[in-house]
Parts: C-alpha cells; sequence; structure tokens
C-alpha cells in the first residue's frame, strides 16, 4: 500500500486540520469522484471519524458522522 501525500495546496498539507476540526492524513493518487481530483483521507477531530473527500473539499469539509456532511468517498 502506498503513504499518504500531501497536496499541492495548503489546505491539502497532511496534518491541516480545517475550521470543521476535520484534519487532512493526504492522498495515494486515487481519483476522487470530482473533476481532476484526488481522494484525501480525513479525520474528524470532535468523533474520530475516518473518511474520503475530494480535495477541493477538505478546506470546507464537515463529518458525515457528526456534523450533517456529505458521505465519504473511497481514498
Amino acid at each position: 500500500m502506498s503513504k499518504f501525500t500531501s497536496g499541492r495546496g495548503k489546505t491539502t498539507k497532511v496534518g491541516r486540520v480545517n475550521q470543521n476540526r476535520q484534519k487532512c492524513h493526504g492522498h495515494r493518487s486515487v481519483n476522487g469522484n470530482d473533476h481532476n481530483q484526488k481522494a484525501y483521507k480525513m479525520e474528524c477531530l470532535n468523533c474520530g471519524a475516518i473518511y474520503g473527500a475530494n480535495g477541493s473539499d477538505v478546506w470546507q469539509r464537515k463529518c458525515p458522522d457528526c456534523g450533517g456532511g456529505k458521505p465519504g468517498i473511497p481514498f
């Protein structure tokens, strides 16, 4: 299994936490379900849920388990 790497933008860096307490763990070059996006591994620091999100959504993502966010995608 390949290791997770940071994206090019500041919001997709490994370890970055967004305004909703969702931590980015990077991507493994798996395509997301939005145009030209990679799927990022995310972790909710409120409830511990792990899920995938498109890179374009990381900055504003909400947890699908406790924050009312959309369901995660495969990462």
